[in-house]
């Protein structure tokens, strides 16, 4: 209605109106708009830092797994193998085998290690090796008799091992096999390679073997212990998923790259919306102003109301003026704090202004950030709602005021 306009923009933004009712407006408005730019930029910075985390963790990480749900493993069947070739958005499918085993040096100390033997081609294409390697290659040929090993960049300094090394690897069906036939430990040698380097992020060192040295190794002979899968695209993975549990039944369980490191992944989002409904409270000391200033513009224009009221305004009439009014002020503020916390996003990314303590020990040297509109949607939509839903009390009262009583009060 044309009319409720009128009254609601006159009302809040007339200069005839008392001053403190002018100081509480305008401090609604600039909670609403720092609330709202704070929420954009910290989300944005949430944001920016779960983006790095996953492709270093995708840098190595497949985009699925599939592993066999009992058992530790299987042999490719005709229809699985069918299954795979014929899913379109499966890029590279690479078997491997994995296991612990034992891995000693000359007289140091033995470790458990985490050691998963890999189709040397088919792991190159889908690890970013450039971002891994620390020295050397990925070479896990047999050469002068003794395959190639790739360790892991922690273990390498704790075994101190360079290239050019030989270490031993015994695996838990080797101890067995000792026992059972009443002889000594039969370990395979195995030359370093190449050392990676995964910026601690995993904490448990991983060494990569070639996958018939991992079957002999580990006694599996003909079997693996699942397929690494590569998408066209990473969001893609949960549907695959479905797909692929659908077409190879429960007896295999499929991963994506978010379930792998699920605890970590759930972690970070949790610390960002936390965040999220924790600086809320911003822009919720700002609505209660709201309050505040609408409730005296009720009191102030009592009698106006009650003379609204008498020449036909109805109650929803008189509702609507005041709903309108913090509408509008939640509209400023929205967009006063949307355009503030964008403009700090891209001057943050752009320029890199705020820096990131302890730089030198990361791979970034500022804070980063990426703009999700989904964010920016929500931050905006619930600040408007919040200032809606503070103008319903003062709304309330007014429609409530009675032209007799208005007129009897003056």
């Amino acid at each position: 209605m044309k009319a409720s306009k009128l009254l609601a923009e006159r009302y809040l933004f007339s200069r005839k109106n008392v001053s403190l009712i002018n100081t509480l407006t305008l401090i609604s408005v600039s909670g609403v708009t720092v609330g709202t730019a704070l929420l954009i930029v910290v989300l944005s910075v949430f944001n920016g830092f779960f983006d790095i985390i996953k492709s270093m963790l995708l840098s190595n990480d497949p985009d699925l797994r599939i592993e066999v749900a009992e058992g530790r493993s299987f042999q490719i069947s005709e229809k699985m193998d069918q299954v795979l070739e014929n899913t379109s958005e499966i890029v590279i499918k690479s078997p491997y085998i994995q296991g612990k085993a034992l891995v000693a040096h000359r007289s140091r100390r033995d470790q458990v290690v985490q050691v998963k033997g890999v189709y040397p081609d088919r792991f190159a294409q889908y690890a970013d090796l450039d971002a891994l390697l620390y020295a050397g290659g990925l070479d896990l040929d047999v050469r002068n008799r003794m395959p190639g090993i790739l360790i892991s960049e922690p273990l390498s300094r704790s075994l101190r091992l360079n290239i050019g090394d030989d270490i031993s690897l015994l695996s838990a069906a080797g101890m067995r096999r000792s026992l059972t036939h009443f002889t000594g430990p039969r370990t395979s040698r195995f030359e370093v390679r190449g050392i990676y380097d995964l910026r601690q992020i995993i904490d448990d060192p991983v060494i990569y073997i070639d996958i018939a040295a991992a079957q002999r190794l580990f006694d599996l002979k003909n079997e693996i212990s699942g397929i690494d899968i590569r998408l066209h695209e990473h969001d893609d993975a949960q549907a695959v998923k479905l797909h692929l549990q659908r077409e190879l039944g429960d007896g295999y369980l499929i991963q994506t790259w978010y379930d792998l490191q699920r605890p970590l992944y759930d972690v970070m989002n949790l610390e960002k919306w936390g965040a999220y409904f924790i600086l809320m409270i911003i822009v919720l000391v700002a609505v209660l102003n709201i309050v505040g200033s609408l409730t005296m513009i009720v009191i102030q224009k009592q009698r106006d109301i009650g003379l609204l009221r008498s020449i036909g305004f109805r109650r929803k009439d008189i509702m609507s003026v005041f709903l309108r009014q913090g509408w509008y002020v939640g509209l400023i503020g929205c967009t006063l704090g949307g355009v503030v916390g964008l403009t700090l996003c891209y001057l943050q990314d752009t320029y890199e202004m705020v820096k990131l303590a302890g730089a030198e020990a990361f791979i970034i040297s500022a804070y980063p950030v990426q703009v999700q509109w989904l964010d920016v949607t929500l931050v905006l939509g619930g600040s408007l709602v919040l200032c809606v839903l503070a103008s319903w009390y003062p709304a309330l009262r007014a429609a409530s005021i009675q032209p007799a009583d208005a007129v009897r009060n003056e």
